[in-house]
C-alpha cells in the first residue's frame, strides 16, 4: 500500500493545525483563549499570561510553517527526514502537554502527529 499521499496530507494538516494554534495563542481575545485552552478568563487577561501565550504561539507558528514549507523546500528523501524530525518534536511536546495541561492535548495534537509520523517513517523504510 502506498502511504506517501496520506503521509503528506496528514503532515500538512498537522502544520496547518499548529498555525491555527499560533493564531489563537497570539491574536485571539482572552475569552477565546480561555475557551480554547480550558483556562480561566481572568488568567488569560493578565499581561504576563498574554506575553507567555504569544511566546508559545510563535513556537507553534514556526513549527507549523516549517511543516508546510518543507513540502517546497526539500526534495525526497530529505523532505521525509525533516518531516520525521519535526513530527517527532510535536509528539514529544504534545506528550508532555498532555501530562501537564490535560489529556485533550493527546487527542488534538499528539495523535495526528503520531499518525503522520508513523506514515512518514513507513515511507522512509
Amino acid at each position: 500500500m502506498n502511504v506517501l499521499l496520506p503521509a503528506e496530507i496528514l503532515t500538512l494538516l498537522v502544520g496547518v493545525e499548529h498555525l491555527g494554534i499560533m493564531a489563537l495563542e497570539m491574536f485571539a481575545s482572552p475569552a477565546k483563549q480561555a475557551a480554547a485552552f480550558g483556562l480561566p478568563e481572568a488568567y488569560t487577561k493578565q499581561k504576563e499570561a498574554r506575553v507567555a501565550m504569544a511566546n508559545q504561539g510563535i513556537y507553534n507558528g514556526m513549527l507549523g510553517l516549517l511543516l508546510v514549507a518543507t513540502n517546497w523546500l526539500f526534495d525526497f528523501p530529505e523532505r521525509l527526514q525533516v518531516w520525521a524530525l519535526l513530527l517527532l518534536f510535536v509528539v514529544v511536546v504534545a506528550f508532555y502537554g498532555g501530562l501537564t495541561v490535560g489529556k485533550k492535548v493527546w487527542l488534538m495534537q499528539m495523535l495526528p502527529a503520531l499518525l503522520a509520523e508513523v506514515l512518514v517513517v513507513a515511507v522512509l523504510i
